[in-house]
């Protein structure tokens, strides 16, 4: 077995850490009860580039469980815990990733995950597995299909959909009600707010905080930045989101009027350059800037580093810029997303519910091999609710069941007032 880690000697904590998460993960761990049985991925070689924290290493141990061999590589160079790194090649799987890599070892470590064994199923956190496999990988790949776990990479896939280059079917396992409605606005808008937190820790009360951004992760950012006694404003290009802001009580105005005013921004758009230089430059002295979107490219790093007179590090995680202008601004995490950089990622609670979802994906795939067209597929229904079925159980919560009548009423037409 290959295998590319900081320091396997940190196995022993990495095991503890995994122990944690999988205590808090009841929806997985009833799932793999099932998979350890049935052995529904017997043979199935599985490429995965997610986030190597504690909850990736229950699901990875899941379908491991399920009979599928495993190689797993990070989806962001500082994204990596190290220690669950060092606990899955323990656990016999093939793992390249450490916290810190620069870009040609992120993209040499998603090479091996796909050299060392031919993948059946594309496992991805951002789509640049699916992307490189598409654009580098010249074999024929016998692909059964994929999942992809984050907004940024359903963008980009429905994007390869849309020019008619996709190779295999995709599910956007990102667009399961059980993952963004969870997983994107409490786990996202929890753990941001942890990771700018660890790296800063100032008082959230009476600052000034702006979102940009208001889908779901923004959402839930938002909210806990107004609960810790924030005063928060939104910016949006979309009007409907934008409208939506303001009706849940949050100002909403342009970025280049928010940069004035502002005290923490967190950029959550999925897109680039939502805060750019000359933002920065109408920007309070000592305003921090933070990204929970997938890709360090919402906030013009670049742009900062070129701009910036002077630069040293302050802290861990914590960058001070100095601006021409002889105002400074605080960069966290180099503008990677704040909540696995500076801190641990989503509580394992919430990717109980997303890994159940990445788990039965696979298992959804590998049953209908052959059967499903080369698109984006949203996750099937009836696994969104087995999902939610299984969550709610385990907290102890029953909920009512329609009668037949109500059955029938809901599948005609002819009754009315």
């Amino acid at each position: 077995m290959s295998y590319k880690i900081k320091d396997l000697s940190l196995a022993s904590e990495g095991k503890k850490q995994i122990e944690w998460a999988e205590r808090h993960m009841p929806t997985l761990m009833e799932i793999r009860k099932r998979f350890e049985a049935e052995k529904p991925l017997k043979g199935i070689n599985i490429s995965a580039v997610l986030h190597v924290t504690k909850e990736t290493a229950a699901l990875v141990k899941t379908l491991k469980m399920g009979g599928a061999n495993v190689a797993l590589a990070g989806s962001n160079p500082l994204s990596t815990q190290d220690d669950v790194a060092a606990a899955l090649v323990e656990e016999g799987i093939s793992v390249f990733a450490w916290k810190g890599e620069n870009e040609t070892e992120y993209y040499s470590n998603i090479e091996s995950i796909v050299k060392i064994h031919e993948p059946n199923i594309v496992m991805d956190d951002g789509a640049d597995l699916h992307v490189y496999i598409h654009e580098k990988v010249s074999s024929k790949l016998d692909i059964y299909g994929g999942t992809e776990e984050t907004t940024t990479g359903v963008i980009r896939l429905k994007a390869m959909e849309k020019d008619g280059v996709l190779k295999y079917p995709l599910i956007a396992v990102n667009n399961a009600y059980t993952k963004y409605l969870f997983d994107n606005r409490y786990g996202t808008g929890q753990s941001a707010i942890d990771g700018i937190l660890r790296a800063t820790n100032i008082l959230i009360a009476g600052k000034i905080a702006v979102v940009a951004g208001y889908g779901w992760v923004g959402r839930g950012i938002a909210n806990r930045l107004r609960g810790m006694g924030a005063r928060v404003i939104v910016t949006e290009v979309d009007p409907i989101r934008a409208l939506e802001a303001v009706m849940d009580g949050f100002d909403v105005m342009p970025i280049a009027e928010a940069s004035k005013v502002g005290d923490i921004f967190v950029t959550a758009t999925g897109n680039t350059k939502a805060i750019r230089v000359e933002h920065m430059l109408n920007m309070k002295d000592g305003a921090i800037l933070s990204n929970a979107g997938h890709f360090n490219v919402e906030v013009d790093v670049k742009g900062l580093k070129e701009t910036a007179v002077k630069v040293r590090n302050i802290r861990p995680y914590v960058d001070e810029y100095t601006l021409p202008n002889g105002k400074k601004v605080y960069l966290l995490a180099d503008g990677r997303l704040v909540n696995l950089a500076a801190a641990e990622g989503h509580p394992s609670e919430v990717m109980d519910m997303s890994f159940a979802n990445q788990a039965l994906a696979v298992e959804y795939l590998v049953k209908n091999r052959g059967k499903l067209e080369k698109k984006v597929y949203n996750m099937p229904m009836e696994l969104d609710y087995e999902v939610a079925r299984i969550k709610l159980k385990s907290m102890g919560i029953q909920i009512d069941e329609l009668t037949e009548e109500q059955k029938e009423y809901l599948e005609q037409w002819k009754s009315g007032t």
